[in-house]
């Protein structure tokens, strides 16, 4: 499979397969968080970055088994709404696949286009972020393409609310020392208020950043902005949930652990529950990747990351 990936089991959605529409790292943002690492093709363009009837075949040969999963994502290791031929693919499985549920992973900055707008209004969940409402903080934390600004961000959710009827579930992604002062949280929630997602998910780091200086937002902070977010639906985004099994795409375990770690960060227990691997055999074939140059570890506070070396990324 080329352009599916997982199942995984999400902190937010359940089993999830995911769905990667554009080639690594093309993106409309830089956000410095992000766990895929820095954008190298940053661009607000749409076109078809892969063919549209080969991720169709893909996804029909996959379905066809009818697997046990919650929900088909849209995600990756870039922004899937600059694809084209999105929408085509949404519909696609609406049509023949409805059991299952089509969510939108997006950074939510290509709303204020109509055309996006009329490409995801099949999908039933749409998770946007939206880290900041200031033109600093965008500036500071997505880094977006030229032609993006805060105020077309807000504009387009807002326009966005206006003809989805599925749930949106707002993600803001708090970054210590850029959005989590009481000006940033205020306009925030200005935005918020104007946009009216069915909910508002505050994140904060989990997995190595693109920028090595960006940490995680302590507990304390966290309330402080769930607080003055109130009374609008705040909750806090937990950890993965490893309770139920997953069938993955199976596959060479080696291509399986590299195809994972191009789409984020991940330790060797992650590795070893979505993968269905023992964690003995996953560890060993780290070991043997790390000697080999091809990835390397970052410590962070829930463990040992796994990422790829930028040369095998390319």
């Amino acid at each position: 499979m080329k352009y599916l990936f997982g199942p995984i089991n999400s902190r937010r959605l359940g089993i999830s397969l995911g769905v990667d529409l554009v080639p690594f790292k093309t993106c409309s943002m830089d956000c410095v968080y992000c766990e895929c690492g820095a954008t190298t093709d940053l661009t607000i363009e749409r076109r078809e970055y892969v063919p549209t009837a080969d991720v169709i075949s893909e996804l029909d040969s996959y379905l066809g088994d009818a697997p046990a999963i919650d929900v088909i994502t849209f995600s990756g290791s870039g922004e899937p709404t600059l694809h084209s031929g999105i929408g085509d693919v949404i519909r696609f499985l609406k049509e023949h696949y409805p059991k299952y549920r089509i969510v939108v992973l997006t950074n939510g900055s290509l709303f204020w286009m109509e055309d996006v707008r009329k490409a995801v209004h099949d999908a039933d969940i749409l998770v946007p972020s939206l880290d900041a409402a200031t033109e600093r903080g965008v500036a500071d934390i997505n880094r977006p393409a030229d032609g993006i600004t805060a105020e077309r961000i807000v504009e387009g959710l807002i326009a966005l609310r206006r003809e989805f009827s599925g749930e949106i579930r707002l993600e803001v992604f708090i970054v210590p020392g850029m959005n989590d002062s009481d000006t940033e949280i205020h306009a925030l929630k200005q935005a918020c208020e104007a946009i009216r997602p069915d909910s508002i998910q505050l994140n904060t780091l989990d997995r190595p950043g693109t920028v090595e200086t960006v940490r995680k937002a302590s507990a304390d902070t966290i309330a402080r902005i769930t607080e003055m977010l109130h009374p609008l639906p705040v909750e806090v985004i937990g950890k993965p949930d490893y309770s139920r099994d997953v069938s993955p795409i199976r596959g060479d375990i080696d291509e399986s652990i590299i195809r994972t770690l191009t789409r984020r960060p991940s330790t060797s227990d992650d590795l070893a529950k979505s993968l269905d691997v023992r964690t003995t055999e996953v560890i060993k074939i780290l070991a043997r990747m790390i000697d080999e140059g091809r990835i390397e570890e970052k410590v962070q506070e829930r463990g040992t990351f796994y990422c790829l070396r930028h040369t095998e990324q390319h």
